[in-house]
């Protein structure tokens, strides 16, 4: 009984965490704390800083964590399982259905339509993060004093660097975390 609950658990989660790893956290609190209490408040908090430390998404750490907390390793796969099922069903039916349906031009039409949505919200993102890192959480400005010029001459770098060359871009990644916590130690 336990896994099946395990199961639905985190199937819900998955289901309707939609907006990424952050918009998870409260469906994720939601199942683990008020509805099936297999956590405290304070051991969800430690969940979430786990869930962030260790790579991957944060809902399927969270799934594993609780799964081997509550059933052992055998929960943690249910948990997980449970977790990852609803994006494999979707993403199954919807390939599915393309793959049905791909040459009829009005679905050629409405994927075109959203090819430049799906670009202007990845440079969203991206300059949502670039502005970021170069002005902090305060966000833009044109005071050029709040600028974080270490980060905008390693970003000048690692583009051009990438461009002109076309390394491994997990060099770069790893050069330029040296170069920046160097920099941040110097300072």
């Amino acid at each position: 009984m336990i896994f099946l609950k395990l199961f639905w658990s985190f199937f819900q989660v998955g289901l309707f965490s939609i907006g990424g790893g952050m918009a998870a956290i409260p469906l994720i609190q939601n199942q683990v704390v008020d509805i099936n209490g297999w956590l405290t408040q304070a051991q969800f908090a430690d969940l979430i800083v786990i869930s962030e430390m260790t790579p991957g998404p944060i809902a399927i750490n969270s799934a594993t964590f609780v799964g081997i907390q509550i059933a052992g390793p055998l929960g943690a796969v249910v948990a997980t399982l449970g977790s990852i099922a609803p994006s494999c069903v979707i993403v199954s039916v919807l390939a599915l259905l393309y793959y049905k349906y791909k040459d009829i031009n009005i679905i050629q039409g409405v994927l075109g339509g959203l090819r430049p949505a799906v670009v202007a919200l990845i440079g969203s993102a991206g300059l949502s993060i670039l502005i970021m890192a170069f002005w902090s959480e305060a966000g833009f400005s044109l005071d050029i004093r709040s600028l974080n010029v270490v980060s905008v001459v390693l970003f000048s770098v690692s583009l051009f660097v990438l461009r002109k060359w076309k390394p491994s871009p997990i060099y770069i990644i790893l050069l330029s975390g040296a170069v920046g916590a160097a920099a941040y130690l110097l300072m």
